[in-house]
């Protein structure tokens, strides 16, 4: 990042990563003092349930279709840009239908604390 008091993120010079979701591009993971890790993440319509042992995820949607949905545990819950879902440690998830989000990750993302769930 930089020496200065401030952090810049251009999403668009961090490689894009595979991940259950689409594609994340993850920033922040470098910075010691900062809490946890912040990801634009353009998501597939072949996103797969999955959840995080440790992980709180806060969604943040910024464009998505017209129908999109979050998959909350059992729920189908109707999403749209501008709204925010914070989604606590052990809870299974995934988008439903193609979406860009911004993520918020707390603590530092880490792929180990991601199951998958078949």
């Amino acid at each position: 990042m930089s020496n200065k008091p401030y952090y810049i993120i251009d999403f668009d010079q961090i490689e894009a990563v595979p991940c259950p979701c689409g594609m994340a591009r993850r920033a922040m993971a470098d910075v010691p003092d900062y809490p946890g890790t912040i990801h634009r993440t353009q998501i597939s319509s072949e996103a797969k349930p999955h959840y995080h042992r440790r992980l709180t995820e806060t969604y943040y949607f910024i464009e998505c279709d017209e129908n999109a949905k979050m998959q909350l545990g059992d729920e189908l819950v109707d999403i749209r840009p501008g709204m925010c879902v914070v989604i606590p440690p052990g809870t299974v998830h995934r988008a439903v239908g193609c979406m860009t989000v911004l993520l918020f990750v707390t603590p530092k993302f880490d792929p180990k604390d991601e199951v998958i769930v078949e």
